[in-house]
């Protein structure tokens, strides 16, 4: 059975799918907005991805705000926003004037991005010195289960991000010469413009409007248990792991953020939200179809081309796939949860269970977006089925 204080969230990228248009991916991130708030999903994140082909959730605040318009009770927000992209006044900005709109409704996620792709690029070259090649998964730990979940082989994303590609994108992201600065100083530079109590040298205030007095729930994004977790931990807000990103390394992340969490006016312990890719049909044999692309859609953001245009099953069909493309994406097709209501959920239990998930974060694309409607909505009747309702309690926030 579910555990009843579970939640559910969807993570949406609006996809793009072969065929189809820019207008089309966001259209149908409103219309899933409106079914998943029916049927009883706690938030719709957008994610931030640029250069990405198949991709339409780059502007992301511009989104939120056409959901939250679209819709009445969900909660709406950014996983995450790319800090490193960004100076701290903008982002208050920008999710200020969305919760002067939507008061109480926006949730501030917020990610590394610029920091993370310079520390790939100083990794690569140390493995790389004196070899010429990137050793990076030679001596890597092999697959594992825990508690019942399989935590694959790691992943190394230092030569995908420290690409020549993603060097001439990033380029384009920030002002010529910029460098973005530390995270852990970026974060308590957003937190005190929400909280209005950054000041000069000489003591005046510094306030951002619209900012100042949000009350946007801030969240960190991370993939380890490095920066990510333990700023989260530390400034006591909550964590969201990426376990559809990092399934290698979600269990340390999760227990990082745990050791290191203080209390704070935010939370009095922690919350921890765990992200998971899903696919649901009526039948295991009719979900494993419709995501039978999704191999190739991860192949292409792991070659380094950003994610594809979404194929369909056919599409997908004709791919000849070697050993070395196979394992390329391992990882992510093997942790992904593909089946009937009753095998996805029994396999999210698994997941909750092992990660001791306060919250799930579910993010789903298949070809056609009548699929992907039903599948949230296919979880969601089979996830609350066990009390009957989709109400659901709010995480303990500290008073004051």
């Amino acid at each position: 059975m579910t555990d009843a204080h579970v939640p559910l969230a969807v993570l949406d990228l609006a996809p793009i799918v072969s065929g189809a248009t820019v207008s089309d991916a966001v259209a149908n991130s409103i219309d899933l907005a409106r079914h998943v708030e029916s049927a009883g999903y706690r938030r719709h994140w957008l994610a931030e991805h640029h250069f990405t082909p198949g991709v339409a959730s780059s502007a992301t605040s511009i989104l939120i705000g056409q959901v939250a318009a679209a819709t009445s009770s969900i909660r709406v927000g950014s996983a995450a926003v790319q800090t490193g992209h960004q100076t701290p006044l903008s982002i208050v900005e920008q999710f200020g004037t969305l919760d002067a709109f939507f008061p109480g409704r926006i949730d501030l996620g917020l990610g590394r991005s610029g920091q993370r792709r310079a520390e790939a690029i100083s990794e690569l070259a140390a493995r790389t010195a004196g070899t010429g090649k990137d050793d990076s998964n030679a001596a890597s730990p092999s697959a594992r289960i825990v508690d019942g979940l399989l935590i694959p082989k790691p992943f190394s994303f230092s030569s995908l991000l420290g690409s020549s590609r993603f060097a001439s994108m990033h380029s384009h992201l920030q002002q010529p010469g910029a460098q973005s600065p530390d995270y852990a100083e970026q974060l308590d530079e957003i937190l005190a413009f929400l909280a209005g109590t950054l000041r000069t040298p000489d003591g005046d205030p510094i306030r951002a409007v619209p900012g100042v007095g949000a009350q946007v729930d801030v969240w960190i994004f991370g993939s380890s248990a490095g920066q990510s977790a333990q700023v989260a931990a530390e400034r006591g807000l909550p964590f969201a792991a990426n376990y559809h990103v990092s399934p290698a390394t979600v269990l340390e992340a999760v227990d990082a953020y745990r050791a290191a969490f203080r209390p704070s006016k935010h939370l009095h312990a922690p919350y921890v939200a765990v992200s998971a890719d899903v696919v649901v049909a009526d039948d295991d044999e009719t979900a494993q179809h419709l995501a039978s692309p999704y191999g190739l859609w991860v192949r292409s953001i792991r070659t380094g081309r950003g994610a594809v245009e979404f194929p369909t099953p056919e599409e997908a069909a004709k791919h000849v796939w070697s050993h070395d493309d196979r394992d390329l994406v391992a990882d992510r097709v093997d942790t992904q949860f593909v089946g009937s209501p009753s095998t996805v959920v029994a396999g999210l239990e698994i997941l909750a269970r092992a990660t001791g998930a306060d919250e799930l974060v579910v993010t789903t694309i298949t070809h056609d977006h009548a699929d992907r409607v039903r599948s949230y909505e296919l979880l969601a009747r089979e996830w609350f089925a066990v009390r009957g309702s989709s109400a659901i309690s709010e995480p303990a926030r500290a008073s004051g």
